[in-house]
């Protein structure tokens, strides 16, 4: 079985073998630049790491479409720094920035159909499994977007609003690296659907994770500039959960943040982080993690694997959930 910072060798030289030198350079320079910068490569990893608990083949066949989902996930990052107007990405200008928007918006169309070419080289007895679970989740994944979009027209969103948006956005994505890892891995039905709800679970963990560091993370380790989300009135986890508590001078406090073009950054970044504090999201933020991440385990625990396919699970958990950046 391959170890973490083998799995993370291929994916690295897998990234970098794809040939993004090609003519119009305009269009695949983004992309290059994009992938070079880096990331946590946690979708490929995740796939290629679900495979080997059931093949020590690893070929084209697993390794292209785990690249696959790692240029689909930077095609929903490019479009995604669009819509949320956002300058740096892992401490890099974004396209959008470096370039324009509009060669962004024509990299990322690219990345996506590239994404699916990739995803393509599964073995042909599995082509159409793994290709359905990704077209399904490609479709999810424009869906929560489209969830996160209307919520910022929205004055006030539920918790269970902002799980439905991020299990669409985030977490389907990563499930289905699992479930496609399996897949192609040889493992039952059973077994695959398990996994991808093991990693849906992690999924969402994660993503509240990412709004905690989002607002209190430091910038030098993160990769973007702290309170990004807090400067746009971007429903995180924290946000709605402060909707839901904040009563009386608490309530006026929060309203009086929220009016975003009224209030300097110098000002409402430390003043929205007091309050996330005062109303105990920013702790809670971290049980949620937490009882998500049991969730998980307790879904793994059933689905009948063996003693060192479980510690390489947990240990690919514990590196997602346990971080600063």
């Amino acid at each position: 079985m391959l170890s973490p910072s083998e799995i993370e060798n291929v994916v690295e030289r897998g990234l970098m073998s794809l040939d993004w030198k090609i003519p119009p350079e305009e269009l695949y320079e983004p992309i290059e630049y994009l992938i070079s910068i880096g990331g946590k490569r946690l979708r490929p990893k995740l796939a290629i790491l679900c495979c080997n608990l059931f093949s020590d083949n690893l070929d084209k066949s697993i390794i292209y479409p785990a690249l696959g989902l790692e240029v689909f996930h930077g095609f929903t990052l490019i479009h995604d720094d669009i819509m949320d107007g956002a300058d740096m990405r892992r401490n890099q200008p974004t396209v959008h920035k470096k370039w324009d928007r509009n060669i962004a918006i024509l990299s990322g169309d690219v990345m996506c159909i590239k994404s699916y070419q990739l995803i393509a080289q599964a073995p042909e007895s599995k082509l159409k499994e793994v290709l359905d679970v990704f077209s399904e989740t490609a479709s999810k994944v424009c869906e929560g977007q489209q969830y996160d979009m209307n919520f910022e027209e929205e004055p006030f969103i539920t918790i269970e609003d902002y799980m439905q948006m991020i299990g669409l956005k985030t977490a389907v994505l990563i499930a289905c690296s699992a479930k496609i890892g399996a897949i192609i891995g040889g493992a039952s039905r059973e077994i695959s659907d398990a996994l991808y709800n093991y990693a849906y679970k992690l999924g969402l963990a994660f993503q509240i994770k990412d709004d905690l560091l989002d607002s209190f993370g430091d910038t030098a380790i993160f990769g973007k500039n702290i309170g990004g989300d807090i400067m746009s009135n971007k429903k995180t986890w924290l946000l709605a959960e402060s909707m839901k508590r904040a009563v009386g001078e608490d309530k006026k406090e929060l309203d009086r943040l929220l009016k975003v073009s009224e209030i300097k950054r110098e000002e409402k970044i430390p003043a929205m982080q007091a309050l996330f504090t005062k109303l105990g999201v920013k702790d809670d933020a971290d049980f949620a993690v937490e009882a998500l991440h049991k969730e998980a385990s307790g879904i793994l625990q059933k689905a009948g694997l063996g003693k060192n396919e479980m510690n390489q699970l947990s240990d690919f958990a514990n590196t997602l959930l346990n971080r600063e950046r």
